[in-house]
């Protein structure tokens, strides 16, 4: 027997290998969900249903999830300022709703003033976090909420004026929730739009299968774009500065400002991915509404198999689809089987306990 076939790992250490690679979170999760697909049925809850609530979920939240693998690459960590993009986003959509921007024009127009402000705010944001370097997460969660507050004033004292957008008692001050039916909402959703008839449901009522192929395009043109873009030159040494800032720094490249590249590229990409959230939800929420995206937008790419260091489009994909998937099923089924509202408990459970499990690991450290 050749030396090589002594040293070739066997079955069980393969499966060890793929196991470890894989990543038991991912792994539970995915069985969690896959065995509350299957017993929806018992319960008479649609299978149907529940499938389109997920493809709509992880259609809406992708490339919020996508703006955190720039800051990731670049060694910068998980952003936990993504309100700071989140909020030029409602920024640029305050001010098309002001305008009377509507349809395609309306929300292309919302999605470069998102960039536009993004990443002005992303600039301010990464000249912070080039002074913390270490401690650049928990100094972004306290900047994130932070930031969020600020713009509560903001959204009180800014000149709009359009009535559909202010508050009609005072007519100044943005509303807490806004309807965008009139503007753009489902521009994306409704571009090629699919509908597959599956027959009647347990109650006798018809359901289709709905695919907002327009969103899923979007989301998926913005991984390509990032995918090439850390093939470029730039994005390259970005990886570098992330993977061995040593090295990097011997080999000439300027950390810090590949650092603001990644903080201003992440902060852009949050401000599209809120736009396009709107428009697949129907409503622009200002005010405390960023709170409820950080953790979950987080925990999302770390269940694709990100870590604090790596992350890839594959990771922000399968992470936005088992975490919008936990979101969709849990309550549905586990309500109808309990009779007992659990769902929120089960979401920090998960969302939390990932973001714990991140933070104690390393790829490729026991």
């Amino acid at each position: 027997m050749s030396k090589n076939n002594c040293e070739r790992p066997g079955m069980g250490e393969r499966f060890k290998r793929w196991i470890n690679d894989f990543g038991w979170a991912r792994i539970i999760i995915a069985l969690f969900l896959l065995f509350l697909y299957l017993i929806a049925g018992f319960f008479k809850v649609s299978r149907i249903a529940t499938l389109n609530d997920m493809i709509a979920r992880f259609a809406m939240n992708g490339i919020l999830v996508l703006s955190m693998v720039p800051m990731i690459q670049s060694g910068t960590g998980l952003n936990f300022g993504v309100p700071i993009g989140i909020v030029g986003g409602l920024l640029a959509e305050a001010i098309t709703m002001e305008y009377y921007l509507t349809g395609a024009a309306g929300f292309f127009t919302a999605c470069l003033l998102g960039v536009f402000f993004g990443g002005i705010f992303g600039w301010f944001y990464s000249l912070l976090l080039n002074r913390v370097k270490g401690d650049e997460m928990m100094i972004a969660t306290y900047v994130g909420f932070s930031f969020i507050y600020f713009f509560q004033m903001m959204w009180v004292g800014l000149p709009f004026h359009n009535p559909a957008s202010v508050q009609g008692y005072k007519g100044s001050g943005l509303r807490v929730t806004i309807s965008l039916a009139k503007y753009w909402k489902h521009i994306l959703d409704d571009f090629l739009h699919i509908s597959i008839p599956m027959g009647l449901d347990y109650f006798g009522n018809e359901e289709s299968i709905e695919i907002p192929v327009g969103t899923i395009l979007f989301t998926l043109f913005f991984c390509l774009l990032v995918w090439i873009f850390f093939r470029s030159k730039t994005g390259t040494a970005m990886t570098a500065v992330g993977s061995n800032p040593d090295y990097a720094k011997a080999a000439g490249i300027n950390i810090n400002r590949m650092r603001t590249y990644s903080v201003v590229m992440s902060s852009a990409l949050a401000a599209i991915g809120i736009i396009v959230y709107a428009q697949s939800f129907g409503y622009a929420q200002y005010y405390t509404a960023p709170n409820g995206f950080t953790f979950p937008t987080v925990a999302a790419i770390l269940l694709g198999g990100a870590s604090i260091t790596k992350a890839n489009m594959l990771n922000v994909l399968l992470g936005a689809f088992l975490f919008q998937g936990v979101i969709s099923l849990t309550p549905s089924v586990i309500n109808s089987a309990i009779q007992l509202d659990i769902s929120e408990v089960i979401r920090m459970i998960v969302t939390n306990g990932l973001i714990v499990y991140a933070l104690t690991r390393k790829r490729g450290k026991k």
